[in-house]
């Protein structure tokens, strides 16, 4: 079903108000501001082979925030840019969780974004 971005909010074509678009750009645009506070995001991406990876979040070739940066994020902005079905799961938080603990970082604040992209993705809220 296609859907047309009017003022702010996504609408299809008969009439029903969509917002899960715009609450999912304001979720990763506030992963991605989480990424600079944590002095996570990168200025150069990694070489093509890396993007490539077909391993479960690229973790054979990415750290999880480079996965996040160069693979989640610009994956889900262009399904909203393009109207695309969004997957019928989503499971980031868990896998979040286990990086930032093996890391020793603090990141509340990522995971519970991450967390909420899942449950907007999984269960429509």
């Amino acid at each position: 079903m296609p859907y047309h971005l009017l003022g702010e909010s996504w609408v299809d074509s008969g009439g029903l108000m969509v917002d899960q678009y715009r609450r999912l750009t304001d979720l990763l645009i506030a992963v991605e501001q989480e990424l600079r506070v944590m002095q996570l995001w990168e200025l150069q991406s990694p070489p093509p082979e890396a993007l490539a990876s077909v391993a479960p979040f690229a973790v054979d070739h990415l750290s999880f925030s480079q996965w996040l940066q160069f693979l989640f994020l610009p994956r889900i902005y262009e399904m909203i840019e393009t109207s695309a079905p969004l997957p019928n799961s989503c499971s980031i938080a868990p896998m979040a969780e286990e990086f930032f603990k093996v890391e020793q970082r603090e990141a509340a604040t990522i995971i519970l974004k991450l967390a909420a992209i899942d449950r907007l993705i999984t269960a429509g809220y």
